[in-house]
């Protein structure tokens, strides 16, 4: 089940997403409405999360990685080519400093990103919101997956079951049938993920 969420974000300073999370629930640019389904996070919106990390603590890149990973239950992992080139741009555009400590830089907020941060604490707040209520659900659907260990089988186990049989018998059917099960089982994933 998890490795369904992992590839979400793509691009970084250049425009739209962030790590290894591909036909994820974030929202796209600004316009977009947040979180929809085959939406990618866009660049500002991974810029922003990481100064309001720094705004915390400063931080090595691997720390920002995990903090992202963490506050979203495992649900959003980005990639370090993904945060260390938005770490550079906010280096580049004034808003964090650099440090080498040993062999690696610790990341620091600067006033003029604290600015930044403030003008945008609203879409901020509602990121990390977001992470929070993505990664209950996930949690939910983690146990309800681990449901009933003593041996009686979870309704939801039993149906997943049942799907993958029902699948599997129609792998050999013809082109048309394979679309109408894909649009079926596309429908089903947003109506189960609430979108």
């Amino acid at each position: 089940m998890h490795h369904h969420f992992h590839h979400f974000f793509g691009r970084h300073h250049g425009g739209g997403g962030l790590g290894r999370m591909g036909r994820g629930f974030m929202g796209g640019d600004r316009g977009d409405r947040a979180f929809g389904m085959g939406r990618k996070l866009a660049s500002a919106d991974l810029q922003l999360l990481i100064l309001g990390l720094l705004e915390e603590k400063p931080s090595h890149g691997y720390e920002i990685i995990k903090a992202l990973d963490e506050r979203s239950k495992g649900f959003y992992v980005p990639s370090p080519g993904m945060v260390y080139p938005a770490l550079t741009y906010l280096e580049e555009i004034g808003h964090a400093t650099v440090e080498p400590v040993g062999t690696r830089k610790l990341y620091q907020i600067t006033d003029a990103g604290k600015e930044h941060l403030e003008r945008n604490r609203s879409v901020v707040d509602a990121l990390f919101a977001q992470f929070g209520r993505i990664g209950e659900r996930m949690d939910r659907v983690r146990r309800a997956l681990n449901a009933d260990e003593a041996g009686e089988e979870s309704d939801l186990l039993r149906a997943r079951r049942d799907l993958k049989a029902a699948i599997a018998d129609k792998l050999d059917s013809s082109r048309e049938e394979q679309q109408r099960i894909a649009e079926i089982l596309n429908r089903a994933t947003a109506e189960i993920l609430g979108q």
